[in-house]
């Protein structure tokens, strides 16, 4: 069965009303500047890509990349988000829901960092099987997952599906055909300044 066709579980509304209510503190927490992985997923995306966005946040990573000539598609699923991001981009930034994704090799690349992980692990393959299906053959897919081996919530209570290494690789596995190019094990922050802890980023193509 297509994964358009399967009743795809709803988003988790704990964790998108934490999203909603702290829109203007969170799009500021960050470090001020682009994804640490965003120049090596640049070097291997031809220059005109277009790239979907899942979760854009304040924008910066999209801001990046329409600098580097890219055509982008910023989207994020709270509404309080996208438009800070689209004050900072003054161009539209969709509302969409990863279940919500339904398109037919559409974009050059997919770039999911930090946004991903919000997905419960049980329906991460369906997800991935529409974001692999939304690529063009030969298309380019980054995301990044806090680590850890056992899914739960974080003391805002947003829910995070914390993959081991062996656990992320299984999943996209399970959701199609993948070239899995590299998954990098380092250490990271997030929301909470001075927190770290252990990260994944996940680089993968689409067979052509």
């Amino acid at each position: 069965m297509e994964p358009s066709k399967i009743n795809m579980p709803k988003h988790d509304k704990q964790t998108l009303k934490f999203y909603t209510d702290f829109a203007p503190t969170y799009v500021a927490s960050g470090h001020g500047g682009v994804s640490r992985h965003l120049a090596a997923f640049l070097k291997v995306v031809p220059v005109g890509s277009k790239i979907l966005e899942l979760g854009c946040g304040g924008g910066r990573d999209a801001q990046a990349m329409i600098a580097a000539g890219h055509r982008v598609d910023p989207t994020d699923g709270s509404p309080s988000i996208a438009r800070k991001a689209e004050e900072r981009l003054q161009v539209p930034v969709r509302i969409l829901r990863f279940e919500d994704l339904d398109v037919n090799e559409e974009y050059d690349a997919v770039w999911a960092n930090a946004s991903l992980l919000h997905v419960r692990r049980a329906d991460l393959p369906g997800i991935l099987s529409k974001v692999r299906i939304a690529l063009k053959p030969g298309g380019f897919h980054h995301a990044t997952y806090k680590a850890g081996g056992r899914e739960g919530r974080d003391s805002h209570g947003r829910y995070f599906n914390y993959p081991s290494r062996e656990q992320l690789i299984d999943m996209y596995e399970r959701s199609g055909a993948w070239d899995v190019i590299s998954v990098t094990e380092y250490e990271g922050g997030g929301f909470d300044k001075g927190v770290k802890g252990p990260w994944l980023a996940i680089l993968a193509k689409r067979p052509e």
